[in-house]
């Protein structure tokens, strides 16, 4: 399965959130259609056809990725021991 890069998934993801506030608040065929737009680039780059899937999809991928800035390996991730 192909798996979209972390940091453009986060970034559909945060963008996807601030359209469907601003749409809630302004209401336009404008804020409609970014809306759209973005919704259907989260459900194509998650292999998935609705948006509450594409955003579960989003979330389990991410799991495994730490976001940007943050220190310390993913959840899970095996640790490496280095010896001198």
């Amino acid at each position: 399965m192909l798996m979209a890069n972390p940091a453009t998934l986060r970034n559909l993801v945060k963008r996807y959130e601030t359209l469907r506030s601003a749409h809630a608040r302004l209401g336009t065929s404008e804020s409609s259609r970014q809306l759209e737009d973005v919704s259907y680039t989260l459900c194509v780059t998650t292999g998935t056809r609705t948006v509450p899937d594409a955003l579960a999809a989003a979330a389990v991928q991410l799991r495994g990725f730490p976001a940007a800035g943050s220190l310390g390996p993913a959840p899970g991730a095996a640790e490496v021991q280095l010896t001198a």
